[in-house]
């Protein structure tokens, strides 16, 4: 069974920069891909951005390409989101997935496993 625990949400300033970590436990990480993606209130999940199963792929939401980068540790069995210049607008719960296979989606309900997310909260 796989566990996948967010951290690092927080209050930051527009402008600012932000890192999230995401700690997976379980045999499925070493292969598989991961996601980050985004719930504020009121609007559905969005993909945020997603890393191959061996870290060679990345894909970003246009909203947010040349501000985050993700990255993955298979060693240390982490996935990160480094936030930079970020905007009121980028407030949501965060949530880390992973699916089995090196290939990415952008669709929520192709990845089987779940943080519980993390808030972050920019202000103006």
């Amino acid at each position: 069974q796989v566990q996948l625990i967010e951290s690092g949400g927080g209050l930051v300033q527009a402008g600012g920069s932000l890192s999230l970590s995401c700690a997976a436990s379980g045999p499925s990480f070493t292969y598989g891909a991961m996601a980050w993606f985004r719930q504020a209130p009121g609007k559905e999940r969005e993909f945020v951005a997603a890393i191959s199963g061996r870290g060679g792929r990345t894909d970003y939401a246009d909203s947010v390409r040349g501000r985050f980068t993700i990255f993955r540790d298979n060693v240390d069995s982490t996935v990160n989101l480094r936030m930079s210049s970020v905007q009121p607008e980028d407030t949501a719960v965060y949530y880390c997935a992973t699916r089995g296979g090196d290939t990415y989606s952008r669709a929520p309900g192709m990845y089987g496993y779940w943080g519980r997310g993390t808030q972050v909260t920019v202000s103006a």
